[in-house]
């Protein structure tokens, strides 16, 4: 357990909890390099294989930049607060990550909290969340991924609506406009964001790995035709010579599990 977050594993599931509640866990640096180490133990360790992250306590998931912590600092040095290499929350800049994270979003997701959401690959909201990109109303900008995320995940005039006016969007009309999977009932939180894990953990790793690079990085190629073409992504080719491979269609031919190796 950090000072900031806690990490704990089942298995092969990471589980980290921003661990800040007094402030809405709300992020400073320091907290940002705390969940930055923690992702940066998930990316390379073979033993995990799916993250969940959620905030502490049944009010915040994250209020975003600690702009109380930013503001004594300016008032102090004259300098700005700023987030380690792999952006806020250690994920809004983290763009070699193969592994599918899970955002557990308990309670509001203000600012730079929506956006470590928007960094996940699946958002699960309890019917308490609140989402929100309110930095224009304090002279700021979601400048961590906020604007360039929401904007290539829901209709561009629903992003434009909800970002520059600022308003908060419960879960449930951010399932209707796209950038949340499911919403659930608070105290089934956890146990809806586990079974998804789950169900990810019962498909083989590496099929799951180079479905999510994939996905990503053809996402940038504007022609279809072109993005079916290269499948030389190198998740995509580790799959292909993997055990994995094997083992999937002979546990299907011998009706049982597969044993995935995730190699």
């Amino acid at each position: 357990m950090g000072q900031y977050s806690k990490a704990e594993t089942e298995g092969h599931l990471l589980i980290v909890t921003i661990n800040r509640p007094e402030v809405y866990n709300a992020l400073h640096p320091m907290a940002n390099q705390e969940l930055s180490d923690i992702f940066d133990e998930f990316a390379v360790n073979p033993e995990l294989w799916v993250a969940i992250i959620t905030g502490a306590g049944d009010k915040a998931f994250s209020a975003g930049n600690d702009l109380k912590y930013h503001a004594e600092l300016r008032a102090k040095t004259g300098g700005r607060p700023h987030s380690p290499p792999k952006g806020f929350g250690g994920l809004t800049n983290r763009h070699d990550l193969d592994k599918p994270v899970i955002a557990a979003v308990n309670g509001v997701a203000m600012g730079g909290g929506f956006e470590i959401a928007l960094a996940c690959d699946i958002i699960i909201a309890s019917d308490q969340a609140r989402f929100a990109l309110p930095e224009p109303r304090v002279g700021l900008a979601a400048g961590a991924s906020g604007m360039q995320r929401l904007s290539r995940t829901i209709p561009l005039k629903k992003a434009m609506g909800l970002m520059l006016t600022g308003r908060h969007v419960p879960a449930q009309e951010g399932y209707e406009l796209g950038f949340v999977t499911a919403v659930v009932p608070h105290g089934l939180l956890m146990e809806e964001a586990k079974r998804w894990a789950g169900q990810i953990l019962e498909c083989s790793p590496m099929s799951i790995r180079a479905t999510k690079q994939v996905v990503m990085r053809s996402l940038d190629v504007p022609a279809l035709e072109m993005a079916m073409r290269n499948l030389s992504y190198p998740a995509y080719v580790a799959m292909a010579a993997s055990e994995d491979t094997v083992e999937g269609p002979k546990a299907f031919a011998e009706k049982r599990k597969p044993a995935w190796k995730g190699r």
